[in-house]
């Protein structure tokens, strides 16, 4: 089980580099970035799951592509990126909401708080 942190700073890595988004049939996250950032994959690939693919050599790139999809991602990974709703900025919200109408996933969010977060909670 990952801890608190892991959680966030995971989170964090998907709300500035991450696509939420599916195949047409399928819901998937995916996670695309610079094959330097490998070992951050591994940690990705054994701390949550998913599959890794690559690495890829296109149009002069060098990436890695993380994706997840199916029960993981219903039942492990949105649940845990909805418990931390309230840190999400409104544009990601509205992606990973999209997946979810497009996708008929069931989204629960916490209700939101009426004083601000601070970094104590």
């Amino acid at each position: 089980m990952p801890t608190d942190f892991e959680v966030g700073f995971f989170i964090g890595i998907l709300v500035g580099e991450g696509h939420f988004g599916g195949d047409g049939r399928n819901p998937q996250i995916t996670l695309r970035m610079h094959t330097r950032h490998e070992r951050l994959f591994r940690w990705v690939l054994d701390t949550f799951g998913g599959k890794l693919y690559g690495p890829y050599d296109h149009g002069g790139r060098r990436y890695f592509q993380w994706m997840m999809r199916g029960r993981p991602l219903r039942d492990d990974l949105l649940p845990l990126i909805c418990r931390r709703w309230e840190y999400l900025d409104e544009h990601v919200q509205g992606r990973i909401e999209g997946m979810c109408r497009r996708y008929g996933i069931p989204l629960t969010v916490p209700e939101a708080r009426e004083e601000p977060v601070s970094p104590s909670d």
